[in-house]
């Protein structure tokens, strides 16, 4: 944004606007976030104006954030079906990325070292191409075991501590599991859901669209 200091001194190097003419304001750039995810992010069972993206992207709208999101979120979606469509998915060009993957490797009882080696792959990819990324992470379904549960999460603890990373620990934290909350298959959040979801997690898209627009653009 274009601005002048409020009573910069004459001769002091930066020239004024002439006599009559007022600076004018550069809008800023549109921020494109690719928010990439499985059917939690894709608003299964939900209107469209009800899921996770339409009402992220209110919320963004109403703080006047000046960002758009690119819904990739695909139903039923493990990591690896993720990693595998990363690259169409980049053809959008997005300046910043939302991933949220994980949910269903865990309730295909999918071995966690995979997850890890797919979610990675996603991550250095992003690196890669300097756009920042909010992570969020996951639990596997407490019916698999403490085991395998705690080689879950330890994915998510580990690849939390990449530098540069911003980290949501848990997509449905204060709504897994909470009658009122969820729809009938006590999986998919009802909009009572996303809403809680989407006013937790607005705080964090904030300060990452903040991040974009301090990288430098591609």
């Amino acid at each position: 944004m274009l601005w002048i200091p409020h009573g910069l001194a004459a001769g002091s190097g930066t020239s004024a606007a002439p006599a009559g003419q007022e600076a004018v304001a550069q809008p800023e750039r549109t921020i494109r976030i690719l928010a990439l995810g499985d059917s939690l992010t894709a608003g299964y069972g939900l209107p469209h104006d009800q899921g996770f993206v339409a009402r992220l992207q209110a919320a963004l709208d109403q703080a006047g954030a000046h960002a758009t999101l690119l819904d990739a979120g695909v139903s039923g979606d493990t990591s690896a079906g993720g990693l595998a469509r990363l690259d169409w998915a980049l053809g959008d060009h997005p300046d910043a990325a939302i991933v949220e993957l994980g949910a269903n490797d865990g309730l295909r009882g999918l071995d966690p070292g995979q997850m890890e080696h797919n979610l990675g792959a996603i991550l250095d990819r992003l690196a890669a191409l300097h756009i920042p990324v909010l992570f969020s992470g996951m639990f596997a379904p407490p019916n698999l075991g403490a085991p395998y549960g705690r080689a879950f999460r330890e994915v998510f603890d580990r690849l939390s501590r990449r530098p540069g990373l911003l980290y949501d620990p848990f997509f449905l934290q204060d709504v897994a599991g909470k009658h009122g909350l969820n729809q009938a298959d006590g999986m998919h959040p009802a909009p009572a859901g996303v809403a809680i979801i989407v006013h937790r997690i607005t705080p964090l898209v904030l300060k990452l669209v903040q991040t974009a627009r301090n990288t430098p653009t591609r």
